[in-house]
Parts: structure tokens; C-alpha cells; sequence
């Protein structure tokens, strides 16, 4: 059966028509991304503890099937309550899967400590942003090669779908440390959006940002419930949430009827060593709380995709807003986790420093320490701002593993593998 919900402007591919198999074309951009290199590599990033230091935490890969599985969830959820969708009327789960095991691919090693210390890097060569590299993988460096390829070839929808910010570097009154789209990415926003101009309303504050497709909302709700529940999981499970630590957060908070129900709830689950089964439930209480509301825009004419907003009951909001503190005020600012964000900033500024000193000062006695083809594509950029692109490019693509073995290559006296050259 077709689905009337989408048009072929929907599904039309960036850079023109692509072959086309027994599979639609938004499950040929799902099969794409789990095929492709990047991908495979958030298995070894960190998601908030270290990749491999234990089995059982998750990491970006782990954390973009649990959000893929939500987004389908959530199609499929809404498809079951009826109008406005139908049969052949609906959001393209395979779609909305696409997007949400896309969606952290463009996150660097040690996750937010690693994004924040690029973004200080690349504050006067047009920032670093983890949606925005995202957005770069999938156009430019995905299944990239020497012969011209360059990026994965995704239909307008997937690309939309993960665009989470629309606002360009240069469209802030100030540098934006996050939430922004590259500046050369203003040719990919208006494939986007077909081309149409965007109204001079929506380039006020942050409304242009909050401008998001159906699917991309989808995406961030089910990335929402799944990062606020199971850090959680992940910090009880690592010991950095403890019953007392939880009890002393909250005597230093304004903690409301309704607070203090969750609260109690998870202290219970602790309690009682049931806390995975408790919030897997959860998972189903953030599915169940989304609705669809039709809303008008210049695009809703256009696209279905504009034509309906997702509404997620406040009460599940405020909810995962709730764990999400919880999990910031406890876990993200605690000794541990502020010591691997001094090891992320040491490690990117030293690897920064010596690219920078042997691809673009290029002093006396040049030393070529990276691979021979991000070497090539430094040595083709015209710019200094160009070849810092490519420098974020490769180290935003390290895994966890790999940037510290290179590290150790090059600073640390004892340790010369020659095997693994990333």
C-alpha cells in the first residue's frame, strides 16, 4: 500500500536521482547509514562513561538503537490511535529509524567533553556543533573517496530529519558555542527546505531552530526518553548513583509534590534492585504520552512533514527533565567525569597543536603524523579555515580508543605501535 504521506519531494535524493531496488527510499537511507563506517564506530565512543571501560554502559551505538527503537515505537503508536493518520497515510517509521540511528554520528571521542572542547578549537574557523557534523557526514564524508564521492546521497526527509537547529554560524548576533548549523551548510538547508525563503520571523531568537519536522521531533523525544532514563540505569549501575547521594541532591532542592513521587519511586526501585524493569516501563509511559496537533507554516503546504507538530504531555516532559537533572547534577559534574573532560581537552589540544604545526604553519621540517589521505585532503584546502575543517574532521571521527592509542604514539615515549595507524 503507497503512503499518500509522503511526495517525491520528500524522498528526492541530494544530489539527484539514485538507483532505485525493491527497497523505498527511506529504507535505502537506513541501510546506508548502519552500513557505513561511521556508524560502526559510535560502538567505541563514549555515550557518558568511557567506551570499553565496562561492558555493560552503553555507548552511542547502544544509545542510537535504544532511540531507533523508541522513534518506531512512537510511529507506530500514533498510526494505532487513528485520524489524522491511516493505512496509507502515516509517518514512515523506516524513516523515522533512519534518523534516529543517525542522529549522534557526527559526536566526536569523549562525548560532550570532546564536542565542548572543539567547539573551543574551531571558535574562529566556524564552530563545532555535533548536529551540524552530523549534518556533514551524511552530505560530505560518508562513503567519501579520492574519486569524487562524496557523502551518502540522503533523500531531503532524512536530512531534515535530522536537523535539530537551522540556524547558520554567521546568523547569530555572537559566536554560538552549540545549536547552530556551518555556514557552508546554508546550501544543504535550502535543499532542505526546497528552496523556498524562509520568513524573516522565524530568523528571530531561536525560532528558527525550533522550526523541526515531524520525524526530527520524534527523534529528539525519543532521544530524550531514552538518554534521561537510561543514564540513570547506567549511573546506579556504575555506583554514582546512590541512594545517599540522591537523598543529599535532594535536600539541597525545591522538590514539589509531584518531584518528590518520582523521587520516591526511584529510590524504591533502587531499593528494591529493580530499577532497569521499572524504567523500561517508563519507556512505554514517554511512548504513550505523544500526540499529533496540526499546525500551518510556509513548508506545511509543501510537505505533510510540516503539516503536523508532535505534543509530548507536559507530565512526561517535566518527567524526563526531572532525571535529566538528576543525572547532570550528580553524575556529569562529579570528580570522575570532570577528570576525563581535562584528559579530553588535554589530548584534543595537543593533537590539535601538532596537526596545525605540520599541515598549515608547516615550519622548517614538516612531519606528516596522520594518515596519508587526511594529509591530502589538508594539502587541497585553499584556506586556513578550510584546513581546520578537515583537522575537526578527523578528529571528531576518532573513536575513544583510537585517539588515545594516537596520543600515545606521539607523546608517550614507551608506547610505538606501528599496526594501528588511524
Amino acid at each position: 500500500m503507497s503512503n499518500r504521506f509522503y511526495t517525491d519531494f520528500d524522498s528526492e535524493a541530494l544530489g539527484g536521482t539514485r538507483k532505485r531496488d525493491y527497497r523505498t527510499a527511506f529504507q535505502v537511507d537506513r541501510d546506508r547509514i548502519i552500513h557505513a563506517h561511521a556508524f560502526r564506530k559510535l560502538q567505541s565512543k563514549t555515550q557518558v562513561f568511557l567506551s570499553g571501560e565496562y561492558d555493560f554502559y552503553r555507548t552511542r551505538l547502544t544509545h542510537s538503537m535504544e532511540v531507533a527503537q523508541i522513534g518506531r515505537s512512537i510511529c507506530g503508536y500514533l498510526l494505532a490511535r487513528g485520524a489524522p493518520l491511516r493505512g496509507d497515510f502515516h509517518i514512515d517509521s523506516d524513516l523515522v529509524e533512519a534518523v534516529c540511528l543517525a542522529h549522534d554520528l557526527g559526536h566526536p571521542p569523549f562525548g560532550h567533553s570532546g564536542e565542548r572542547t572543539l567547539q573551543e578549537l574551531m571558535a574562529g574557523w566556524g564552530g563545532f556543533e555535533g548536529n551540524a557534523q552530523t549534518l556533514h557526514l551524511l552530505t560530505e564524508t560518508l562513503y567519501q573517496n579520492e574519486q569524487g564521492v562524496r557523502g551518502m546521497a540522503p533523500t531531503r526527509a532524512l536530512l531534515d530529519g535530522v536537523l535539530k537547529y537551522k540556524k547558520l554560524y554567521r546568523e547569530f548576533p555572537t559566536p554560538p558555542r552549540h545549536h547552530f548549523l556551518y555556514d557552508p551548510q546554508e546550501r544543504h538547508r535550502e535543499f532542505v527546505l526546497g528552496g523556498i525563503p524562509i520568513p524573516a520571523a522565524l530568523h528571530e531568537g531561536e525560532k528558527l531552530n525550533a522550526f523541526k519536522s515531524v520525524e526530527c521531533q520524534i527523534m529528539d523525544w525519543a532521544d530524550d526518553a531514552a538518554y534521561s532514563l537510561n543514564d540513570i540505569i547506567d549511573g546506579v549501575t556504575a555506583g554514582f548513583l546512590t541512594v545517599e547521594r540522591i537523598e543529599a541532591w535532594a535536600a539541597g532542592e525545591a522538590i514539589d509534590a509531584e518531584r518528590q513521587r518520582w523521587l520516591d519511586q526511584l529510590l524504591l526501585a533502587i531499593r528494591g534492585d529493580r530499577l532497569e524493569g521499572e524504567f523500561a516501563q517508563k519507556v512505554g509511559h514517554f511512548i504513550t504520552a505523544c500526540r499529533l496537533r496540526e499546525r500551518t507554516n510556509f513548508m506545511a503546504e509543501k510537505s505533510n512533514r510540516y503539516r503536523f507538530n508532535l505534543v509530548v504531555a507536559p507530565a512526561a516532559e517535566r518527567e524526563a527533565a526531572f532525571y535529566k537533572k538528576i543525572a547532570n547534577d550528580i553524575i556529569f559534574e562529579s570528580p570522575q567525569l570532570q577528570q576525563m573532560e581535562h584528559k579530553a581537552r588535554r589530548v584534543l589540544f595537543d593533537l590539535w597543536e601538532s596537526c596545525w604545526r605540520n599541515y598549515v604553519d608547516q615550519g622548517p621540517r614538516v612531519i606528516h603524523i596522520l594518515p596519508p589521505r587526511v594529509g591530502r585532503l589538508i594539502a587541497a584546502e585553499t584556506t586556513p579555515a578550510g584546513k581546520a575543517r578537515q583537522i575537526c574532521d578527523w578528529l571528531a571521527g576518532l573513536t575513544d580508543g583510537m585517539i588515545v592509542r594516537t596520543y600515545q604514539r606521539l607523546f608517550n615515549p614507551d608506547f610505538g605501535s606501528l599496526r594501528d595507524l588511524s
